[in-house]
């Protein structure tokens, strides 16, 4: 509870009853106390945003992971403040016995979330919510402790010299507020593309320990008993020992972790500028399988079911100039290739590692029929929205939207009612527009969603789907619901700028395709119609709806 004070008045004596007994001059120990309040700012923002990252990619939905880290830390900020209260008089041991548990707790989170995520996620009920409930924990333990540090740093501030209350929360906020921006451009910019989450966190750590022991130890080490100091010293060892033993094993954590995620037989992980990329299975007979951030991309057992009824029905017309958004794989494109008459397809992909992987790996090349050799596929490395708006005046007659899931934060904006109309404008009169559009019958309002958003773009719809998908993993926006939830259909929509709505059917002159026919589209069409969401408002930038 918070209890009222009165402003002390001049004169009043301290609780910590004298000035600090320095080994520097007053002016130099104001700043080393800064300089300690900017590094653990800078410390406890990059944990911050290593959770927010870490739970974005394993548990999904980055816009709920950031509001559920922000506003449990904030909270918990404020409850470490009051506690703080009670460690005035021992201010010196209090910050330092704080900033070692901090250390300790921030660097070691993201091993501890993805060892959680890793070896229980998948175990489905209650342990499917591990990372859940260790997200809030960890939020809760370190807001808890960051809230703790700043009234303690103040009555340090003070013991060296006394000010007013107001300037010398000036003088904490600044540079609090200054090493919060250095930690927050330092974790997207260095901290995770030189070092990755994992390394990142501990290092982190490994700095958070130093400083606050460096500054107890050092500038107020006299305030402690001899006893203090060799408590305080053997516990930051002890600390930056368990850090570094972890930075030592964790490439051998990670590759546990990926195994046991993934399967053994994991033959190529990379950490694009945009997502994480692994490529299991394509030797020994066993069949190729992509994952993109976690989510099963393709399936070498099933991919041949989702490219046809993907591409094919969209074909069913001219189809001379092709545009693939998405579909780095090239799978896209091998279907687009077995129709005759194709004159150019161009690739919009928005990782580059991922084309360089379908041009490259053996496995991937073969299951794509190594469509980047042909010189009618041209790629594009852009964002699919950016590219689209630069580009107003090509027009195609085909446009195949094969993009991840709707729901996953990132590809909210590439189903929204803007750009279905800059897609609408890149049509021909008679030009068609397929999109992948999700489930349809484990997200039936997200996938009808699509459909009322493509209507609203002044399109022509027809809904169908296709059976068949493999349910190992989860593809959808949330990874942490268990490998037994995961879809086992794939929901499209054929759209096109005609006065009548398109039928999904096959081109008379197309190839001879493994398991799709008029007739089966026909049923799973009329299947998808009878989990119609009726009413359903369009999803646009400033409001989605997925």
């Amino acid at each position: 509870m918070i209890e009222p004070h009165a402003p002390a008045p001049p004169g009043t004596p301290a609780p910590w009853g004298g000035p600090a007994r320095l080994p520097v001059r007053p002016a130099t120990g104001r700043f080393l106390v800064l300089a300690c309040v900017f590094v653990c700012a800078a410390c406890g923002l990059v944990y911050e945003l290593e959770l927010v990252a870490l739970a974005s990619y394993l548990i999904g939905d980055s816009v709920t992971q950031a509001s559920v880290v922000l506003s449990v830390m904030v909270f918990a900020m404020g409850l470490g403040s009051l506690v703080a209260k009670r460690l005035r008089w021992h201010a010196a041991a209090g910050f330092g016995a704080i900033e070692a548990v901090l250390a300790l707790v921030g660097g070691c989170s993201a091993l501890a979330l993805y060892g959680v995520f890793a070896w229980t996620g998948g175990w489905g009920g209650l342990w499917g919510q591990g990372p859940r409930v260790l997200l809030v924990t960890f939020s809760l333990a370190i807001g808890l402790l960051i809230g703790a540090e700043v009234p303690l740093l103040m009555e340090l501030i003070q013991r060296i010299r006394r000010q007013d209350a107001g300037g010398a929360v000036a003088d904490l906020f600044a540079a609090d507020y200054v090493g919060a921006l250095v930690g927050g451009l330092a974790f997207p910019f260095l901290l995770l593309p030189l070092l990755g989450q994992l390394t990142g966190a501990l290092l982190t750590g490994a700095v958070n320990v130093l400083a606050g022991g460096a500054l107890v130890l050092g500038l107020f080490g006299r305030d402690l008993t001899r006893r203090g100091r060799w408590l305080l010293l053997t516990a930051n060892c002890t600390v930056l020992g368990l850090l570094a033993a972890a930075a030592v094993h964790v490439d051998d954590f990670e590759r546990a972790a990926r195994h046991a995620v993934y399967g053994a037989d994991v033959r190529v992980a990379l950490q694009t500028d945009v997502q994480e990329v692994v490529l299991t299975g394509g030797t020994d007979g066993r069949p190729v399988d992509l994952f993109l951030d976690g989510r099963l991309r393709v399936s070498g057992r099933d991919e041949h079911r989702y490219h046809e009824a993907l591409v094919h029905p969209a074909m069913n017309g001219p189809h001379t100039r092709v545009l693939i958004l998405g579909g780095g794989d090239g799978l896209a494109a091998r279907e687009v290739l077995r129709h005759p008459g194709v004159r150019r397809v161009d690739v919009v992909e928005l990782d580059a590692e991922v084309v360089r992987l379908a041009r490259e790996d053996p496995a991937l090349k073969r299951l794509n029929g190594q469509v980047y050799d042909d010189p009618r596929v041209r790629v594009v490395t852009a964002d699919a929205f950016r590219q689209l708006r630069r580009t107003p005046t090509v027009r195609y007659d085909v446009v195949v939207s094969d993009l991840p899931d709707p729901g996953i934060t990132a590809s909210t904006k590439l189903y929204s009612q803007e750009f279905y109309g800059l897609t609408r404008r890149m049509l021909t009169a008679d030009g068609r527009l397929v999109v992948h559009a999700g489930p349809v019958t484990s997200r039936p309002r997200a996938f009808w969603t699509v459909e009322s958003t493509l209507r609203a773009a002044g399109l022509r719809t027809a809904p169908y789907s296709v059976a068949g998908r493999d349910r190992g993993f989860a593809a959808g926006p949330d990874r942490s619901s268990g490998r037994a939830d995961a879809p086992h259909d794939w929901g499209f929509v054929l759209a096109t700028r005609g006065p009548a709505a398109p039928e999904p059917r096959l081109s008379p002159e197309g190839p001879r395709l493994r398991t799709l026919t008029d007739e089966r589209l026909r049923e799973d069409a009329r299947a998808a119609e009878e989990s119609r969401v009726r009413g359903l408002p369009p999803s646009t930038l400033v409001h989605p709806r997925y």
